[in-house]
């Protein structure tokens, strides 16, 4: 079967937006709300009509999809180095979350309760926010491999900063399975570079230019 490169790295470029905005709010306390709203309400997509659905709209993951670039374009450059080792954190607990069951059941039934919440509240709510942060912290948070964040102490000790890192990094491992069921692998980013950085531009292109993006492959 012909690998989609355009959702394979749609859905990268959700797991680099969720490492970027975590960066954001560790470092300055603030992150772009739009980009905020997109990457958390991906939490609640369970059955979406196609990808671009997942994050309301490729426009959405415009954040993401310039540090994806960045990195693709300059594979040494180190602006995005925290946003880097957050996705490579991100992608290693998704793989060891795949092998729990149990674990996948809990985190299913917690999500159900919350996406009733977030549809009260909205995804972006410090309640919505807390009730993801400790979804996180129960289930993700209790392997032995942690992603350390590193930042602003007087922002990171703010229990509403810390709640939001929470359910960024919960939602970018949401972004990295879908990643992974799409057909994406860590080795592709080294080997497939030319074909990711590609479709990333014309992703970028498509969003300055206001036009839709077809999924399908050419």
């Amino acid at each position: 079967m012909k690998k989609n490169w355009t959702e394979i790295t749609i859905a990268l470029a959700g797991v680099f937006q969720a490492a970027a905005l975590v960066e954001q709010l560790a470092k300055t306390g603030y992150c772009p709300q739009d980009a905020l709203k997109a990457s958390l309400n991906s939490l609640f997509q369970t059955d979406p009509e196609d990808i671009d659905t997942i994050y309301g709209g490729i426009q959405h993951l415009e954040l993401g999809l310039k540090v994806l670039t960045d990195l693709l374009h300059h594979h040494k450059n180190n602006d995005n180095r925290d946003s880097l080792r957050y996705v490579l954190g991100i992608l290693h607990l998704q793989k060891k979350l795949a092998g729990q069951t149990d674990m996948l059941d809990i985190i299913s039934q917690r999500l159900k309760q919350a996406s009733k919440q977030a549809e009260h509240f909205g995804p972006i709510h410090d309640n919505v926010n807390a009730n993801l942060a400790d979804i996180y912290t129960d289930t993700l948070s209790t392997f032995r491999f942690r992603i350390q964040v590193s930042g602003d102490y007087n922002y990171l000790q703010q229990n509403r900063i810390a709640s939001q890192i929470r359910a960024l990094l919960f939602a970018g491992v949401r972004s990295s399975m879908l990643w992974r069921q799409l057909g994406g692998k860590r080795w592709q980013v080294i080997f497939n570079r030319k074909k990711l950085s590609r479709e990333a531009d014309q992703l970028l292109q498509s969003i300055q230019n206001s036009t839709p993006i077809s999924s399908e492959n050419p």
